[in-house]
């Protein structure tokens, strides 16, 4: 089975994309399973994670909303308020329904780069740890020692890095050390990470070599068996479409043996957020 482990959905007209361009040609659009189903069955992809992409609890139920009806979302990575200590209930319920997998703060988009240490929003990590629930770390590479002091708080807690913690791809090699020593120390910490989100990172005119010295530092680090391949569908147009940097990613894996690209493509996914596939 062939997952695709970070995709978005969603309609600017909910009101909570604060982060979205207003007039942005690509972005500023809804995104429905309908526009990505033909490009999933062009590259034989059977399951998704839908993962959250506007900080409310209604984004979330909305989601899950479009999982239930759509067979081919294995999942969603929600959103609760870590600042809300009343959030637990909410965090509980969700936990309830079968296609609720995880949390992803925005981390990125928060002024304070230690928010994550905290100890106002500690509640947050300890109830996802305490209820196997699974976090989505998103974040800069301004935020890798942070991310180290969190995950070594919460040993037990189930982390994956998305888009390998956005590395610069466009101006390296400049920060590329930093970079590396930050995600090989999550990796020594047990860390998964999603293959996603580098030519978002890159140059307009983006080739497969320059994101190649960042996929062979993840997959050393990491493993093909911590390491999972995600669109960051529709964001990825931005830079490229769906099956440009599916393409890519294959390219970049080629030289790996078949059990692990059947990682990276699905194995890994399915093993850390215990999809049901």
């Amino acid at each position: 089975m062939q997952i695709d482990a970070h995709q978005h959905f969603w309609n600017p007209a909910r009101g909570d994309y604060g982060w979205m361009p207003p007039h942005d040609p690509v972005l500023s659009r809804p995104y429905a399973p309908s526009d990505l189903a033909p490009e999933l069955a062009a590259q034989g992809i059977g399951r998704t994670v839908l993962v959250q992409a506007a900080p409310s609890i209604e984004e979330t139920e909305y989601l899950l909303g479009i999982a239930d009806a759509t067979p081919w979302v294995a999942g969603v990575v929600g959103w609760v308020d870590f600042e809300q200590p009343s959030h637990r209930a909410q965090l509980e319920r969700l936990a309830r329904h079968p296609k609720f997998l995880g949390v992803r703060p925005m981390i990125q988009d928060i002024p304070d780069d230690g928010w994550m240490l905290r100890g106002d929003v500690q509640w947050g990590f300890e109830a996802v740890e305490a209820l196997g629930l699974s976090f989505d770390a998103l974040g800069f590479p301004r935020h890798l020692a942070h991310f180290a002091l969190l995950l070594a708080r919460y040993p037990k807690m189930r982390v994956v890095v998305d888009h390998c913690m956005k590395p610069d791809v466009a101006g390296y090699p400049a920060g590329f050390s930093h970079w590396a020593e930050g995600m090989a120390q999550l990796a020594a910490m047990g860390a998964y990470c999603k293959l996603s989100g580098l030519i978002t990172e890159a140059g307009a005119a983006w080739t497969v070599e320059d994101l190649r010295p960042f996929t062979n530092h993840i997959l050393r680090v990491f493993g093909a068996d911590r390491v999972m391949w995600g669109s960051d569908w529709p964001v990825c147009r931005l830079r490229g479409e769906y099956g440009v940097w599916r393409q890519a990613a294959e390219t970049l894996v080629a030289d790996l043996p078949e059990a692990s690209r059947a990682r990276v493509f699905g194995g890994t996914a399915a093993a850390f957020y215990r999809l049901a596939v």
